[in-house]
C-alpha cells in the first residue's frame, strides 16, 4: 500500500489528490497537507456588505475543456458574463477596448483609430510592408509587439491586458510562454497582422464561464468530494521539510511513497533545496507578483447607469494620472449572480499592484480602501462611498514567466523526474490560468501513478537526486 502526500490544497493540489484518488490502486493513501487555515489557494471569497464575490480568480476560459471538464465531473453548473464588455482608461476618460485583439494587439489600424494619435495608427497600418525574419529565440512581449505595430500598441492596449492576467510589464515578460499565439506568427516571420487575419466571425460560444455563488466554490466543492472518498485534507498543516530516502520521502519526518509539491515557487524552492538542488535553482529564479484586491459595496445608485465589465488602465495613464488602481470590475454588471444579490448594494472590484510594486501589499486596510474608492471614482467619473469592504493581499500570487520560462520549465521538469516520486504542478508551469493549473495538476498525479506503478526502481532516483 502506498501513500501519496500533496503539498498546497489550492486548486493545483486539490485536483492532483483528486486525480490521483481515482488512479491509483485500492488501499493506497493520498493526503492532502496546507497552510493555510482554508482551502483554495487564491480562489477565494469574502462577503461584503452581505453580498458574496470572488476576491481571486473569478472565471475560466471556457474555450479550454479542463477547468468546464473538471466542474462538470463535480456536478458543478457552469454559468457565464452577462458581459465582457471593457473600457480603457485614457487622459481623455474611458475609450472601449477594441475587440478581436489578441492580447491588446490590433488586426487593423482601423480599429485603434481615436484610441491612438495618428502616427500610431499610420504605424500599424504600415506593418505589413516590413514583414519580419522569422524569430529563433524567445523575447519579450514588448519587444515583439513594439517592433511589429510600434510601442504605443504595447503601452495603450498590451500592457493593461498582460497586467490583467499576470500583474507584469510586457518588457520583462516571455512571448513564447504569456501569448503563445503571438509566438506563433513570430516564429514564422513575415507580417504580423498578415498572419492574425480578419476578427473571427462572431461567435455564441461563451468565452469565458464562472460558477453561481463564486469561482471559489470549485475547490471547497473538491475538498468536500476528496475527503467523502476518505483523503485527508488538513488545513493549517505546514510543511517545512522533504528529504528524499531510498523508498520514497519524509514529509517532516513522517514516510510517504511519493510527493507531488503544488505550492507557490519561493515555497517549493525552499522545499526541495536540499533533496533536488538543480530544480531548487529553476524555482529561485521565478518572480512573483503581489496583488492586492479590494472588494468594495456601495450603495447601488452609485453605479448606476453604467455599463460594462469594468475598466482597464494602462501604465502610462495610471502614471500620468496618479492612479494606484490597475483595473476595476463593476461585479454586479459581470455576473448576473452578483447583481440578484440586493437591490440596495453594488459590489466593484478594484486591484492594485503589478510585479515590483509593494505599496499596496505593505498598506494597511484603510489606506488601501481609500486609494480603491478614489481611483474608481475618478475613472467612472462619479464620487463613491463605501459602506463595508474587503481587502486580500496575494503577496505571491502570480509568477512571472521571463523570457526563456518553456525552457526552465522543461529543466525544472526533468530534474523532478531525475529525482522520482515527485512530481510538480501549479501556477509556475504552463499558465496562470486555472484550466493550465487543472492540466499541470493531472498531468502530475498521471507522473506519480506511473512512478509508483515501478516501485522498485525508486532508489536509482534518490542516486540522481543526491548526485
Amino acid at each position: 500500500m502506498a501513500r501519496v502526500v500533496v503539498v498546497g490544497a489550492g486548486v493545483s493540489g486539490l485536483t492532483a489528490a483528486w486525480q490521483l484518488a481515482q488512479d491509483l490502486p485500492a488501499g493506497d493513501e493520498v493526503e492532502v497537507l496546507e497552510a493555510a487555515a482554508h482551502v483554495g489557494g487564491v480562489l477565494q471569497r469574502r462577503d461584503v456588505g452581505g453580498l458574496t464575490v470572488d476576491v481571486g480568480a473569478e472565471s475560466v476560459l471556457a474555450r479550454r475543456p479542463e477547468a468546464t471538464g473538471l466542474a462538470a465531473e463535480l456536478g458543478l453548473d457552469l454559468v457565464h458574463p452577462a458581459t465582457t464588455r471593457a473600457s480603457l482608461a485614457t487622459e481623455d476618460g474611458l475609450r472601449p477596448l477594441p475587440a478581436g485583439t489578441v492580447m491588446g494587439v490590433p488586426r487593423t489600424a482601423d480599429s485603434v483609430r481615436g484610441l491612438l494619435a495618428a502616427a500610431d495608427v499610420d504605424r500599424v497600418r504600415d506593418e505589413p510592408s516590413h514583414p519580419a525574419a522569422p524569430l529563433e529565440h524567445d523575447v519579450s512581449v514588448a519587444r515583439y509587439v513594439a517592433d511589429r505595430v510600434g510601442p504605443a500598441v504595447v503601452d495603450r492596449l498590451v500592457e493593461p491586458l498582460l497586467g490583467g492576467v499576470y500583474a507584469g510589464h510586457a518588457a520583462q515578460l516571455s512571448l513564447r510562454a504569456t501569448v503563445p499565439a503571438l509566438w506563433a506568427h513570430a516564429r514564422r516571420g513575415g507580417s504580423l497582422l498578415a498572419g492574425l487575419g480578419p476578427a473571427p466571425a462572431p461567435s455564441t460560444a461563451p468565452v469565458f464561464a464562472g460558477l453561481a455563488g463564486g469561482l471559489a466554490r470549485l475547490p471547497l466543492v473538491l475538498a468536500e468530494r476528496l475527503r467523502a472518498r476518505g483523503v485527508a485534507v488538513r488545513t493549517g498543516t505546514p510543511v517545512t521539510r522533504l528529504e528524499r530516502t531510498p523508498t520514497g520521502w519524509l514529509v517532516d519526518g513522517t514516510p510517504a511513497d511519493a510527493v507531488v509539491l503544488a505550492v507557490p515557487a519561493p515555497v517549493a524552492a525552499r522545499l526541495l533545496a536540499a533533496a533536488v538542488p538543480a530544480a531548487a535553482a529553476e524555482l529561485r529564479e521565478v518572480v512573483t507578483a503581489g496583488v492586492v484586491i479590494a472588494a468594495l459595496a456601495v450603495p447601488a445608485g452609485q453605479l448606476a447607469g453604467l455599463a460594462g465589465s469594468g475598466v482597464l488602465v494602462p501604465p502610462v495613464v495610471g502614471a500620468a494620472q496618479g492612479l494606484r488602481a490597475k483595473a476595476l470590475t463593476l461585479s454586479g454588471n459581470k455576473w448576473d449572480w452578483v447583481g440578484r444579490q440586493s437591490r440596495d448594494l453594488a459590489v466593484l472590484r478594484v486591484s492594485l499592484g503589478r510585479a515590483g510594486e509593494g505599496e499596496a501589499l505593505e498598506a494597511d486596510d484603510a489606506d488601501v480602501v481609500r486609494w480603491a474608492a478614489e481611483d474608481a471614482g475618478r475613472l467612472l467619473g462619479r464620487p463613491l462611498r463605501p459602506v463595508d469592504h474587503a481587502v486580500v493581499r496575494w503577496a505571491d500570487g502570480l509568477p512571472q514567466y521571463a523570457v526563456g520560462h518553456v525552457d526552465r520549465v522543461a529543466r525544472l521538469r526533468a530534474a523532478v523526474a531525475a529525482t522520482g516520486r515527485l512530481a510538480v504542478c501549479g501556477s509556475v508551469l504552463d499558465g496562470v490560468g486555472v484550466p493550465a493549473c487543472v492540466a499541470a495538476a493531472r498531468r502530475a498525479a498521471a507522473e506519480v501513478t506511473a512512478q509508483l506503478a515501478g516501485r522498485p526502481g525508486a532508489e536509482a532516483g534518490a542516486v540522481t537526486a543526491r548526485g
